[in-house]
């Protein structure tokens, strides 16, 4: 795909529509993540479907997700640390009632007072009353070469006056050493390269945003790396497909092994994966019979709403899973993003000009422009 491909974006499915694509076969940052941590992994998770359970720091920042998102449905004076507080518990007992597995989850006694913490740590980055994200928990998706969907869930995406785009990730977990930092920013880069290839604009800023040491990590990137992203997450399908092939998924250990729920069962550590799963066998189809009159109906417009499932549970290598590490962060709020619902709000932005040539951090201070 050439640059100018890239950019003339009439052509590009919408995420709507791409996401319908079932003909296609489709990647998200996490199962990304996953095949280039540890190929085992992947195929335990993506193949095998192996259940992982949750953990708490899990869970805390799936609560403490949910509370950002809802603390910008209020008006924008409303938006201060005791309302976000105060959002807490209807927040959790929301999250239990839709998910009641989460209840199963062994948390502490302090675990709201835990997550009102990481909330205090956003507070000390930026004043949400000043500014209106553009979307929040928003799918993107679109195809890659014509032969990849990638999709993935946004955060948040800000919108300056001027267009320029702005993608935030919220991460529970430490801030990462800054040898650790290009993993952290995988996530974004691919979320980067999909706005570029669906709106035809290169994000301004990818922020990462790390509650628990009030830090943030901005980074700008530009159309040349991102065409370079593109080449790495085709040739990363290309080798998942040829794994899939010779049904070859070799494990890597690695720190992060640690933290893996499938131990006993991966040959690195003694065990014996399960069998590989067979495809379900081709059925021929059954005869036509002749269809029966159609029956006159309202028209259908939109699509179906997608289901909301439970967070997933295990590190997923790539993002941040909420504990204090410094071996790059995982997925830090238990979701997958290939199963999360999001309602991707519409509204305005005021903001300053946000410039990040290279990744800057901030640590414990307000950011001038406060958002």
């Amino acid at each position: 795909m050439t640059a100018e491909a890239l950019i003339a974006t009439a052509g590009t499915p919408t995420p709507e529509a791409a996401s319908e694509e079932s003909s296609y076969p489709t990647l998200s940052p996490s199962r990304a993540a996953d095949f280039k941590t540890c190929p085992l992994l992947y195929r335990f998770r993506t193949i095998d479907k192996l259940p992982e359970r949750a953990t708490a720091d899990q869970v805390r920042g799936t609560l403490v997700h949910a509370v950002l998102e809802r603390l910008f449905d209020l008006p924008a004076a409303e938006r201060t640390p005791q309302a976000a507080a105060a959002l807490l518990a209807p927040q959790w007992q929301r999250l239990l009632a839709e998910f009641p597995e989460l209840a199963e989850v062994p948390v502490e006694d302090d675990f709201l007072s835990s997550a009102g913490a990481l909330l205090d740590g956003y507070f000390r980055i930026e004043d949400p009353r000043r500014f209106e994200p553009a979307e929040r928990e928003s799918l993107v998706a679109t195809l890659v070469n014509d032969q990849l969907l990638i999709r993935g869930y946004i955060d948040r995406l800000d919108v300056s006056p001027a267009g320029d785009l702005r993608v935030v990730d919220y991460k529970t977990g430490g801030a990462p050493r800054e040898a650790f930092e290009a993993r952290a920013l995988f996530q974004l880069k691919f979320y980067a390269l999909v706005l570029w290839r669906t709106r035809g604009v290169v994000p301004r800023v990818l922020r990462l945003i790390y509650l628990k040491d009030a830090e943030v990590c901005d980074y700008a990137p530009d159309p040349e790396e991102l065409l370079r992203f593109e080449r790495t997450v085709l040739a990363l399908w290309r080798a998942i497909e040829q794994a899939t092939t010779t049904r070859d998924f070799r494990p890597r250990p690695s720190r992060l092994c640690g933290w893996c729920s499938h131990q006993q069962i991966c040959p690195a550590f003694g065990g014996t994966p399960p069998p590989f799963p067979e495809p379900a066998p081709e059925t021929r189809p059954e005869p036509e019979t002749p269809a029966a009159p159609e029956t006159p109906s309202m028209p259908v417009t939109g699509s179906a709403p997608e289901t909301r499932s439970a967070p997933a549970a295990g590190p997923a290598p790539g993002d941040d899973h909420g504990s204090n590490d410094d071996r790059g962060s995982n997925d830090d709020h238990g979701r997958s993003d290939d199963h999360r619902a999001g309602d991707g709000r519409a509204s305005s932005l005021r903001m300053s000009d946000f410039s990040t040539p290279a990744p800057i951090r901030a640590s414990d201070q307000r950011l001038p422009s406060a958002m």
